[in-house]
């Protein structure tokens, strides 16, 4: 539950680019975390801890990247949750501050990734992922990298359960087209249609998947600063922003009991996660303004609407067919482009969706913004697992 207010006071975020095409690791984490200053209007001697996140990289890489900044001795702590890395530096930050440990906690992600598909880099070791991937193999047994098998299983699980087709989640990547153009800093700014979507090669022909409706591996930074009431309050800092409520979930039994794609792939932890944030903040789904959830794929968007509450179960096509998941509807979705557009540096998503939101709540989202946002949701997921859903307020 949440103790004492803590505060965004600074964000900032590099240009996503891709694999061959960006400056090294250690150079974006350090511009980011610049940026992130300036904008909370700080020096990195101000910062009393800070943790770093990235999913490929050596140990102490999170030192490699802020040393470029400053060597003032502070804790550096690494950290890495697959997909949902960014967020939880964001979820450790936070945890320090509302307690009490620091005032001042810089919460950093970066990812230099190499092109292609995922790939285990530990061969000679068990993998975190055996029993997903023994499940996957039994409920999906398609011919495809195991991403893909992954939530296209999970779409297929979902078109045969509520009878919808493919182009559901072609209507998604399309919507996620027309908000990329408007954001300068997305990989991928091309408006495409739902026939162009669909007209795209299949990467996963059994789930109807096609190249578009799959998130492109990409390098990148985005960094944060939270800070306490009274250490704003003193140094006279932006305290538009508050982070108002914040969970962390991981699996439970029914991730395999339920031999279910949906619940492999993060569905449950998802809603869990969603319920604890609007349960701490007192807020109803239907007051999000906005939310930038994690949109790996399509066919996660479309789950996870349902997951965090913003429509029924089984109502994520009317949800979109009637527009409510963009501008002039009820809740706009990845208003940055999403991970689809936007880009996914594994370690730096999560922040980079952390920057986006206190963007759009501060007024500053320039073609992108949603007019009036007052309450924005974060949805974050790493297979393997962990999820986290931040909820951030304008004061």
């Amino acid at each position: 539950m949440s103790q004492a207010k803590v505060f965004v006071a600074g964000v900032g975020t590099v240009p996503f680019g891709k694999p061959g095409a960006t400056e090294s690791y250690d150079l974006m984490a350090a511009a980011a975390t610049r940026r992130a200053l300036a904008d909370a209007g700080l020096r990195y001697a101000d910062v009393q801890q800070a943790i770093a996140g990235y999913v490929y990289g050596d140990s102490t890489s999170g030192q490699r990247a802020l040393y470029g900044v400053g060597m003032s001795g502070i804790p550096i702590i690494n950290v890495n949750n697959n997909c949902s890395t960014g967020s939880t530096a964001l979820f450790l930050a936070r945890q320090l501050v509302e307690a009490g440990a620091a005032d001042c906690v810089l919460a950093l992600g970066f990812e230099q990734m190499l092109p292609g598909a995922l790939t285990e880099h530990w061969t000679d070791r068990p993998s975190p992922f055996a029993r997903f991937d023994e499940l996957c193999a039994e409920i999906a047994p398609f011919e495809a990298p195991l991403a893909l098998r992954y939530f296209g299983g999970a779409g297929l699980e979902y078109m045969a359960r509520y009878g919808v087709k493919a182009n559901l989640f072609a209507k998604v990547r399309a919507k996620a087209s027309r908000h990329a153009v408007r954001n300068p800093t997305a990989l991928l700014r091309q408006v495409v249609s739902e026939e162009d979507v669909l007209a795209a090669p299949l990467i996963c022909p059994e789930a109807g998947m096609t190249r578009l409706m799959a998130c492109p591996p990409t390098c990148g930074a985005a960094a944060a600063v939270l800070v306490s009431a009274d250490f704003a309050a003193a140094r006279k800092l932006d305290r538009r922003v508050v982070i108002a409520a914040q969970a962390m979930t991981t699996d439970r039994p029914g991730t395999f009991d339920k031999r279910s794609m949906l619940a492999l792939v993060g569905a449950d932890m998802s809603r869990a996660a969603a319920d604890l944030v609007y349960q701490q903040a007192g807020v109803d789904p239907s007051e999000i303004d906005v939310v930038e959830l994690h949109d790996c794929f399509a066919q996660n968007e479309v789950i996870t609407y349902e997951a965090l509450r913003l429509c029924p179960e089984g109502g994520a096509e009317k949800f979109v067919a009637d527009g409510a998941n963009t501008y002039g509807g009820l809740i706009v979705t990845n208003p940055s482009g999403g991970l689809l557009c936007k880009g996914h540096p594994l370690g730096a998503t999560g922040l980079a969706q952390c920057a986006e939101l206190v963007e759009q709540l501060r007024g500053e989202a320039g073609e992108r913004q949603v007019g009036g946002a007052r309450n924005a949701l974060q949805h974050n997921l790493g297979l393997g697992g962990a999820c986290v859903v931040t909820l951030y307020q304008r004061l």
